[in-house]
């Protein structure tokens, strides 16, 4: 069948078979399986559709059509054939639809609904959740809400929600919320108890208490916040008064009615009245414009139109149950005044706005900030009276210029000077510094330069001052936005490379001076050296590489004797003696073989005499080679020796055979070096300074300027001289004829001159701007120029005045604005109709108002606009005031004058006057002083005050002494004081004898203590020097060398920290070095004569031996020279000894020692082999043979054959100059030549295989510099952080400007410091309390009441109230309260009647409180309540009493509060339970009522046994350290002292004694049926009602002894398993053998 949606998603046709399987099972079962597989396969074929496609169209909106794909699948999901489904029930593949276009996004937008009230999870789930019994935190919820598409236009939806969603995915329709638990109102406890209401009879008591937490979430409303209690004082004495007289509230301010309204009805004809009252128009219209004249002339009258009417009040006679009787009940009081003057409320009227004034901005800028426009309006009309106050009178919005013509905004860019020079000084530790010696340093430094701010140029806005000649003026640096460049930057200077010299060569050959020239006759023999690096400046500081000493016969050229040729015995003989042809070659003096014929004039060496040995001659061994010359120059105590040798090889036979010489002829000496000690050498200067050389043309000017300003003559090139002179050594100066000529150094060579240049400053900076203060104190302004080039090379110096100062200018008018009062107008009176039927009224006097102008105007007295001071003056003051009329027989007074001032403390009276006025002068009455005293005295008071500390000491401040910058440009920090003798502050504090804060100057006090303190300067770490290097650790080859340093102090106080050491607090340095394999070297002495063991005394021959000495010499250029360490030399090539060997008798063949052995071909094999030879010396005689000349041996590696790598060492530590602290450096390595056993050899076996050396030996590397930190300046104190008061502080800061690299010196931790500011009093107005409200002429009613403002001084630290003082100290403040400057001494008010039932005022709004669990926010903001009471007095009005009130508002910064209930201790059966909130206050709400913990309790009988008492849960238990003794029916029957057990015996009638304390014991257990009497038993139940613990014990033993045996049963009678095969096992698993080897981990 066809189904929609996802397969198995619907059936779309069904036959409704049922159950059609589900009963056939009889005999037939299987063919009615096939019959029911065959069903169920038809039924679960469900049709399957795929999702609509896109919708397609030609053209946008409805009329585009989908489609989508539609099969027939198999529930299972597989697809089978469309037949197999219901054709009928085929779903649609094609549907119109909107066709979405992408302008469409302009048109239609989703549309999102408000979200629905949050409904528990617990309500929308089909499974009825069950809820929690106690919240909480609250209850998980879900919210929904509507989202539709519609048009943007007008909400209409749209066609498909398809088209919104094509451009954005349809927003959620539910969100998870959160339900609060709810929140049952919290009110406070109750007050005491009021007063009786009535003195006599019956009356009520109130008491009240306020709402601290408002219900919230569904939670329990706020009870009643009122108590009553009846009272009864006492019986009256006479009737008791049931009528008060009330007034009520003022009604509206009303205009009185027009005289001519007032007057009688009358009509008068031409009589005199009327012509008196009646006037032409045109004198009419006269009046009417002077009066309008006279409004418009009085000062503020455009402002104010005050209009004096009149109000009036109701007054009524109430009985004490509430009811109004009439008047005449209380007619025995004087009736109150029903009318008073007023003013008329008029609202405020402003004009219409002006227009928008200029952008305050008036260029262009991309990413700047933008402008401001303002635009006002005008007061027309002040508010009067109760009127509506004035709206905004100006506004303000951001604005941007705009059109073409908006030129761009000025740019200000950083501008720097020219970097100082690098200065290596700066990086030093103390330790460093201390040395003395800073010349010469080089390596890593600091250079800094002043950067400051200028206005860019148009061309170029990020150009240098250097580039341009026209330098910026400096600016203020707070217009340039971006953030300043460094300072300071890190610098090098290159350490000079010292020259370095080989080791001198050997003395050359006497030759000519110029062999050319060989005339002179003069000859020098030459040794020289070379320099072997490339030193800085040149060779001209190098020492001299030639040094002469003079000779005879000199000659360039002579034969080296390259070799002897073989004896050649004469006559042809094979032996006897002979002659050997000698091989040479000519050299020159330098020893480079040249041709022959440059020798000719050099004598040729002779053939040198020589013998072969025949077989009965000496045999005798070659001589070995001339020694070293013993002496490098002979004089008359010295003189050169060399020697040669030989020996005996074998004996004559004595008979025929030439003898054996004696042994001096062994030996042979001859002189050398026979030259006189006398060594000559140039010896250069210094060069000169480059003075300019006037014969050379002056160079190319290009690029002869150097920077800016450089001086007008290009540079030029000049010359240098330096002296030379010819030296003897250890002598000195000598002719220069002793030295040879063509050797000698120049004098003179060119130089390049440098370029002048001059100094080059900025303009000017603008002056200062000066402070906007008004007075005499005396401020000054600055301005300053910035030398951005120093001069060098003779260039114009820098002016010597680079900042100016100079007054600013006191500006003689203040701007500022202030109110002006004008004089009260005339009082005005309520009208005479309205007040003449009021007893004892007069028409000419009473009460009334009067009003006064106020206009605005400038310090300077000059008139101002309103708006001015509405915007920068203090409030307005009041226009209108209560004045009086007097009547006739009123006394008039004037105010009291000022108190005169007291002349001197604790002495003398003040006083202060007023006088009569009028008529008032001449009346009896008045002039009764007692009545109305003209004049009152005060004596002065006795001040006495005396002086304390107060707070604490301030930070150790240094004398003020550092450098001081302006602002227009920043410096780095130099050597600036940090530490010494400061000083510290503490503020002194002046009181009065009445303990009040006055001005510390009353006590002769500048207002501070001061004490010297030392800040402690830092100390850096000291390390000794560093130790000497070390020897290289091996011989031949790399090893390392090391030095070290040890500590020697501590760093303290902020120092520069110490490297890393190690446990014995030393620092190392270790390098790698190389050992030259050839610097010691074994020397064998001439073997000694033969000493024959086994003698042969005719023969003189067989078994003998030889020794010679062997010492390690230390090689040199010129051969070995002195003996060292044997250890020193390579004990694997030290030369034999000793030798033992057999001495040839005479006609046996002789042959020479053994030769070197030949080298083994490489790769080592022991298929290839080496040799020696010798060479027969003398022939054998007849019948006898030489022996083999040639010995063989297999190579073996490692033993007699080796092969030879290149090995390279680790990179060394960066090594400096030794003048150098940090910067560049060089790191080495080495190569070594490594023999395949290990051992390091002579480089020379791996250059002669030829291996590739591709390593660089040498790289440059860079050691971070030791920089310290620096800081800016200390910034001017700040202004004082209290206005007065105590603790006010004054602080300056200080920035990191660098912070510390390396091993610099840390930054220290104090940035800020205070001091305390002078104490000053703190004067503030506030109020007094309200006084009782008072209705005026009634017993209750409506009415006012007052309070005063007062001056008090208080120390600021907003503890009490303070002292009241004098109002003349508060004269210089502005009048306001607690930051309120509207003043409020009176307002309405209602004092209730006789018998009212009424409403407190409100309480004050309770702290801000959040939603909280367990201390943590629950997101639903603050909220604070306040509430009011209700106040009854007649019991009989209880029930006319109003409803009490409660309002909440949200709040901001909310705490959390948690409740818990506290228990006080038991008293008999009853305690104190109550809840009380986190900070403290009891309350009634708030806790949860589920938890409340048991407030009463009885037992039932009483628990009258000794030591026992009624527990919590109503049953008797015993006191700590007695155990209950139980009854059969669960009584207690005693209290016994634990741990006693006594053993019943017979007819004893108690029970067992339990050493069990009840701690919560709930219900007796009922007494057994059918046991009669006391019967005692073990009771396993406490008195509690619950099994006492031994009974858990019992049972646990007996469970486990039961799991015991019944395991023990079920292994006993287990039968054994059957042995598994395994044949199947053989081919997955092998057994794992674990064998014990004794271990106890096994």
């Amino acid at each position: 069948m066809w189904a929609l949606g996802s397969v198995g998603s619907g059936l779309c046709g069904l036959w409704a078979l049922g159950s059609v399987c589900s009963g056939l099972c009889g005999l037939w079962a299987l063919w009615t399986l096939a019959l029911c597989l065959l069903v169920l396969y038809l039924l679960a074929v469900l049709c399957s559709e795929g999702p609509w496609g896109r919708c397609m169209g030609s053209e946008c909106g409805p009329g585009g059509s989908q489609s989508r794909a539609v099969w027939c699948a198999h529930s299972e999901g597989w697809t089978t054939l469309h037949t197999n489904c219901d054709q009928a029930e085929r779903p649609e593949n094609q549907q119109s639809c909107f066709h979405v276009c992408d302008w469409h996004k302009d048109l239609y937008d989703w549309q999102l609904g408000a979200w629905n009230q949050c409904v528990p999870v617990s309500m929308r789930s089909t499974g009825a959740l069950q809820r929690p019994a106690v919240c909480t935190r609250g209850e998980e919820g879900i919210q929904t809400r509507e989202v539709g598409c519609v048009q943007k236009a007008d909400g209409v939806p749209a066609e498909d929600a398809a088209i919104c969603e094509y451009f954005e995915p349809k927003p959620r329709l539910e969100q998870a919320c959160l339900i609060p638990c709810p929140r049952d109102c919290v009110v406070s406890q109750f007050t005491p108890w009021t007063s009786c209401s009535k003195t006599c009879g019956m009356g009520l008591q109130n008491r009240v208490r306020f709402v601290l937490a408002p219900p919230l979430f569904g939670g329990s409303a706020c009870p009643n916040l009122t108590e009553f209690q009846t009272c009864q004082p006492g019986p009256c004495v006479g009737p008791e008064s049931l009528y008060s007289l009330r007034v009520g509230s003022w009604g509206p301010c009303s205009v009185p009615l027009p005289r001519t309204a007032r007057q009688a009805p009358t009509l008068t004809h031409e009589g005199k009245e009327g012509s008196e009252v009646v006037k032409d128009p045109e004198t009419k219209e006269l009046i009417k414009n002077k009066r309008n004249r006279n409004r418009q002339n009085r000062q503020g009258g455009k402002f104010w139109d005050l209009q004096v009417g009149y109000q009036t009040r109701e007054v009524t006679c109430v009985h004490r149950s509430g009811n109004t009787d009439a008047l005449s009940l209380c007619s025995r009081e004087s009736l109150p005044v029903t009318y008073q003057a007023c003013v008329l409320a008029k609202d405020c009227e402003v004009s219409d706005w002006t227009d928008w004034s200029p952008c305050s901005k008036d260029c262009y800028e991309l990413n700047g900030p933008t402008g401001e426009r303002t635009r006002t309006r005008r007061v027309h009309q002040f508010p009067v009276g109760e009127g509506e106050e004035c709206p905004e009178l100006e506004e303000k919005e951001p604005c941007t210029p705009q059109g073409e013509g908006v030129p761009p905004c000025i740019v200000y860019n950083w501008k720097t000077t020219e970097w100082t020079e690098c200065r290596v000084d700066m990086l030093l530790s103390q330790q460093d510094r201390r040395r003395g010696n800073l010349t010469g340093l080089c390596g890593g430094g600091v250079q800094n330069h002043e950067v400051y701010c200028v206005q860019a140029t148009s061309a170029d806005p990020a150009s240098s001052s250097l580039n341009s000649k026209e330098a910026s003026r400096p600016v203020d640096g707070d217009l340039c936005l971006s953030p300043p460049p460094n300072t300071t930057q890190l610098c090098h200077i290159p350490c000079p490379v010292e020259c370095d010299v080989s080791s001198w060569g050997a003395w050359g050959p006497c030759t000519f001076e110029n062999c050319l020239d060989t005339a002179a006759k003069k000859g020098f023999k030459l040794r020289k050296r070379r320099i072997v690096n490339e030193p800085t400046g040149g060779t001209g500081s190098c020492p001299h590489l030639v040094e002469a000493i003079p000779c005879d016969e000199p000659s360039c050229y002579d034969w080296l004797l390259v070799k002897l040729d073989e004896c050649i015995p004469d006559n042809e003989r094979e032996c006897g003696p002979g002659t050997q042809i000698p091989q040479v070659q000519c050299v020159n003096s330098d020893g480079e073989y040249v041709d022959r014929q440059l020798c000719r004039d050099a004598i040729l060496p002779m053939p040198v005499i020589c013998e072969v040995p025949c077989p009965k001659d000496c045999v005798l061994s070659p001589w070995t080679t001339w020694s070293l010359c013993s002496h490098t120059c002979s004089g008359k105590n010295t003189e050169g020796r060399q020697m040669r040798a030989r020996s005996v090889l074998a004996y004559s036979a004595g008979e025929g055979g030439v003898q054996c010489p004696n042994s001096s002829a062994l030996q042979e000496v001859r002189s050398c070096n026979d030259h006189p000690c006398t060594v000559y050498h140039w010896q250069t200067g210094p060069w000169g300074q480059c003075i300019e050389d006037t014969s050379v043309p002056s160079a190319n000017s290009t690029g002869a300027r150097a920077g800016v300003g450089g001086g007008d003559s290009s540079c030029s090139v000049g010359m240098q001289t330096r002296k030379v002179i010819c030296v003897r050594v250890n002598v000195g100066q000598v002719p220069p004829k002793k030295c040879p000529e063509s050797i000698r150094p120049e004098t003179v060579r060119p130089c390049l001159l440098p370029c002048k240049r001059d100094c080059f400053v900025t303009p000017y900076s603008d002056w200062s701007a000066c402070p906007a203060i008004c007075g005499n104190t005396k401020r000054k302004q600055n301005r300053k120029r910035i030398i951005i080039q120093l001069p060098a090379n003779g260039g114009q110096d820098c002016p010597e005045v680079l900042a100016q100062e100079r007054d600013c200018e006191v500006p003689s008018v203040c701007l500022g604005y202030r109110w002006k009062t004008h004089k009260w107008r005339r009082c005005q009176l309520v009208p005479w109709s309205v007040r003449q039927d009021s007893p004892g009224a007069v028409e000419t006097c009473g009460p009334g108002l009067q009003a006064r102008a106020v206009s605005c105007r400038k310090q300077d007295g000059g008139q101002a606009d309103m708006g001015a001071c509405l915007k920068f003056a203090s409030s307005m003051p009041s226009l209108t005031q209560p004045c009086q009329l007097p009547c006739q027989d009123d006394c008039q007074l004037t105010t009291w004058s000022k108190f005169s001032s007291c002349t001197q403390d604790c002495v003398g009276v003040k006083t202060r006057k007023r006088m009569l006025v009028g008529k008032s002068k001449k009346q009896d009455q008045c002039k009764n002083n007692q009545v109305y005293p003209l004049s009152e005295i005060q004596y002065c008071p006795c001040n006495k005050y005396n002086a304390q500390p107060v707070g604490n000491w301030s930070d150790c401040i240094l004398p003020e002494g550092g450098r001081v910058e302006g602002q227009l440009g920043m410096k780095v920090q130099g050597d600036i004081k940090e530490c010494g003798q400061g000083y510290r502050y503490q503020a002194m504090v002046c009181y009065d004898q009445d303990n009040r804060l006055v001005e510390t100057s009353r006590c002769n006090s500048h207002g501070y203590i001061e004490e010297a303190c030392i800040i402690p300067c830092p100390s850096d770490c000291k390390l000794s020097e560093w130790s000497n290097w070390s020897r290289c650790s091996k011989s031949c080859g790399s090893g390392v060398k090391v030095r070290s340093k040890w500590l020697r102090e501590k760093p303290y106080n902020g120092g520069r920290p110490c490297p890393k050491l190690d446990h014995v607090n030393q620092v190392y340095e270790v390098v790698p070095c190389l050992s030259d394999c050839g610097q010691y070297v074994w020397v064998a002495e001439p073997w000694s004569v033969w000493k024959v063991s086994n003698v042969d005394l005719k023969e003189n021959c067989g078994e003998g031996g030889q020794t010679r000495k062997v010492r390690c010499m230390q090689n040199t250029i010129d051969g070995p020279s002195d003996p060292v360490e044997d250890y020193l030399c390579d004990p694997e090539d030290m030369p034999l000894g000793a030798r033992d060997r057999q001495l040839p008798c005479p006609e046996d063949c002789v042959l020479s020692d053994w030769g070197a052995w030949s080298r083994c071909s490489l790769p080592c094999s022991k298929i290839s082999t080496r040799e020696r030879t010798a060479y027969p010396i003398r022939q054998p005689g007849e019948g006898k043979l030489c022996p083999n000349t040639t010995e063989k041996e297999p190579c073996s590696l490692n033993s007699n054959c080796y092969h030879y790598s290149y090995n390279i060492t680790d990179w060394s530590t960066c090594q400096l100059s030794e003048r150098a602290v940090c910067g560049s450096g060089m790191k080495t390595r080495m190569l070594d030549c490594v023999r395949s056993d290990g051992k390091s050899v002579d480089l020379k076996f791996c250059e002669e295989l030829g291996l590739d050396r591709k390593w660089q030996m040498n790289a440059s590397c860079v050691v971070e510099c030791p920089i310290n930190c620096q800081l800016s300046d200390w910034s001017p104190w700040s202004e004082c952080t209290q206005i007065c008061g105590l603790v006010g502080k004054l602080w300056r800061r200080r920035t990191v400007l660098q912070l510390p690299q390396g091993d610099g010196r840390p930054c220290p931790p104090q940035r800020e410091q205070w001091k305390p500011c002078p104490v000053r009093p703190c004067y503030h107005w506030r109020y007094s309390s309200w006084s009782e409200c008072k209705s005026e002429g009634a017993r209750c009613g409506e009415g006012l009441r007052f309070r005063n403002m007062s001056c008090f001084v208080s120390d600021g630290s907003g503890q009490g109230e303070g002292s009241l003082v004098d109002d003349e100290l508060c004269g210089n403040l502005e009048p306001s309260v607690d930051g309120d400057k509207q003043i409020t001494l009176e307002e309405p008010c209602t004092s209730p009647c006789p018998g009212d039932c009424y409403l407190t005022d409100w309480t004050v709004w309770s702290p801000c409180q959040l939603s909280c669990v367990s201390g943590d926010d629950l997101g639903f903001g603050s909220v604070q309540v306040r509430s009011r009471a209700v106040l009854a007095q007649e019991p009989e009005n209880l029930l006319q009493c109003p409803e009490q009130e409660w309002e909440a508002r949200p709040c901001t910064e909310g705490q959390c509060y948690e409740y818990k209930w506290m228990t006080g201790a038991w008293r008999s059966s009853s305690r104190l339970v109550w809840c009380q909130r986190s900070d403290g206050l009891n309350v009634t709400g708030g806790c949860p009522l589920t938890a409340q913990p048991l407030a009463d309790r009885s037992c039932d009988p009483a628990c009258n046994k000794p030591r026992s008492f009624c527990t919590e849960a109503g049953v008797c238990g015993c006191d700590e350290g007695y155990t209950e003794v139980m009854t059969s029916d669960g009584l207690l029957d005693q209290c016994t002292v634990i741990p006693v057990l006594e053993i019943p015996t017979a007819g004893d009638n108690r029970a067992d004694v339990k050493t069990i304390r009840a701690v919560s014991p709930t219900q007796p257990s009922n007494s057994l049926p059918g046991r009669a009497g006391r019967t005692w038993f073990l009771q396993p139940f406490g008195p509690d009602g619950k099994l006492k613990t031994w009974v858990y014990g019992v049972a646990a033993g007996a469970f486990v002894l039961l799991v015991f045996i019944v395991s023990m049963t079920f292994l006993a009678c287990k039968k054994p398993k059957k042995p598994q095969r395994r044949q199947m096992y053989n081919n997955r698993l092998k057994p794992l053998t674990l064998a014990y080897d004794g271990d106890a981990d096994m």
